[in-house]
């Protein structure tokens, strides 16, 4: 099976979000943690609350900055918030 991709439209990835989703990697800060679910509510750079799957990650913990992709964290950026959050 032959599939010619000649007439596709290219790959352009240089810009800042996820090619499949468009959707961004948000820095937030955990403000609290569910560890029976597996989840954490956290806050962006503009205060918004977010609920945040973390089977990804390390075990979170109240103050640790976390970077979310499509409500999943998919790295921890910080273990405090000492970091400037800026949306």
């Amino acid at each position: 099976m032959s599939i010619d991709v000649s007439s596709l439209p290219p790959l352009d990835c240089s810009d800042e979000h996820c090619i499949t989703c468009a959707d961004d990697g948000v820095p937030m800060i955990v403000a609290k943690v569910d560890e029976q679910r597996g989840l954490a509510l956290c806050m962006d750079g503009e205060g918004r609350r977010h609920t945040v799957q973390t089977a990804l990650v390390d075990p979170p913990v109240e103050g640790h900055v976390l970077l979310v992709h499509a409500g999943v964290a998919i790295a921890t950026l910080a273990r405090e918030a000492s970091v400037e959050m800026s949306g």
